[in-house]
């Protein structure tokens, strides 16, 4: 697997590239429906998909962009959390030596829909189980990626930034429907914001994207706003650079995760070093490749999907000039040979037995 980070690892780095905490979820995803389903009616699904979901759909997109990647969370002790578990830490390799299995406890699910471009999704779970998923004090980590709460700070998030960690947020729904910045009291720890439109609009109450880009930066170090099919824009408060990256033309199967998958891609190009431009595209560029299947963290792209992409584009006008010269830093990063692109990852049930 291609390190990102090779030329800047010592022997002196932490053991962790990047630690998140948060919930895992068993997802189930429907794709090729026509239309919703209807009441009192059957739906066929043409597509299927099973992987662990939730904070799993982001630690996977940092692990297969070759991130050393440490996850925090608590796994129900059935089948499914023994799937997620196994998954993760087999599948991925991502280190779980602070998740914890808790007896007894039913592992959420997801059920998510796919059809017209968008899903709708349901979720069953039992109560949570305490917070001891999350440590106080978190492990030495290049990076860390926190889902901010409206309203109610993290301790562990202060704890990171004061080692030095640098962090990296985005946020959920407002339920209360303040959408106060205010309300965002683990913003200051903050290096990088990445909320979509709808949030950081309604967060500065602007009517633009790059409006509330401008006005996100005055608090935090780098605003970046995502944009869904327009792609995603980004303002440094210190510099004043800004940069804005059309998104990546491709046919989207299945939106879920492909938030998270951004953020990865752009983590990933921050912590190498490069140009927020190029951070800016190659989160465009993974989240595109992640709608191409079904899934959160079935679809996150590899080095693997990202070279056949590139060799593709090279070969074929599809994208036309622009995303040449937009993703020509990739020549210096990806090897020579490819597979052929579109690669298929997903698999549609929970695991196959071992002969």
């Amino acid at each position: 697997m291609l390190d990102p980070l090779a030329a800047l690892r010592t022997p002196d780095d932490p053991p962790c590239d990047v630690y998140l905490t948060g919930s895992v979820f068993l997802d189930i995803i429907f794709t090729g429906l026509d239309s919703a389903p209807v009441r009192g009616t059957e739906s066929w699904a043409r597509g299927m998909g099973s992987s662990p979901g939730g904070v799993a759909n982001m630690a996977t997109a940092l692990a297969r962009l070759g991130l050393r990647t440490s996850l925090a969370a608590a796994f129900g002790d059935d089948k499914y959390g023994e799937y997620c578990w196994e998954s993760l830490e087999h599948g991925e390799g991502i280190d779980l030596s602070l998740s914890r299995t808790v007896p007894g406890w039913h592992s959420p699910v997801t059920v998510s829909m796919a059809y017209e471009g968008e899903r709708t999704m349901v979720t069953h779970g039992h109560e949570a189980p305490p917070e001891e998923s999350a440590p106080c004090d978190p492990p030495p980590a290049r990076a860390c990626v926190a889902a901010l709460r409206p309203g109610a700070g993290q301790g562990w998030i202060a704890a990171a930034a004061r080692r030095g960690s640098r962090i990296f947020a985005d946020v959920g729904w407002d339920e209360t429907g303040r959408w106060d910045p205010d309300d965002l009291a683990d913003l200051e720890h903050c290096e990088a914001f990445l909320p979509n439109a709808g949030e950081a609009m309604r967060y500065t109450r602007t009517d633009c994207p790059r409006a509330a880009a401008r006005r996100l930066a005055e608090k935090v170090p780098v605003a970046v706003v995502t944009m869904g099919a327009e792609g995603a824009c980004a303002v440094d408060g210190g510099s004043g650079e800004t940069a804005e990256v059309p998104a990546v033309a491709v046919e989207a199967l299945d939106p879920t995760g492909a938030g998270d998958v951004f953020v990865a891609g752009f983590v990933t190009g921050t912590l190498a070093g490069w140009p927020l431009a190029d951070r800016l595209a190659f989160g465009c560029l993974t989240a595109a490749l992640s709608v191409q299947e079904f899934g959160g963290s079935l679809s996150a792209p590899g080095w693997a999907e990202v070279a056949a992409w590139w060799q593709h584009v090279r070969s074929f006008d599809d994208q036309g000039r622009t995303a040449l010269r937009r993703y020509a830093f990739l020549d210096a990063l990806l090897p020579g040979t490819a597979r052929p692109w579109p690669l298929r990852r997903a698999v549609p049930t929970i695991g196959f037995r071992r002969v």
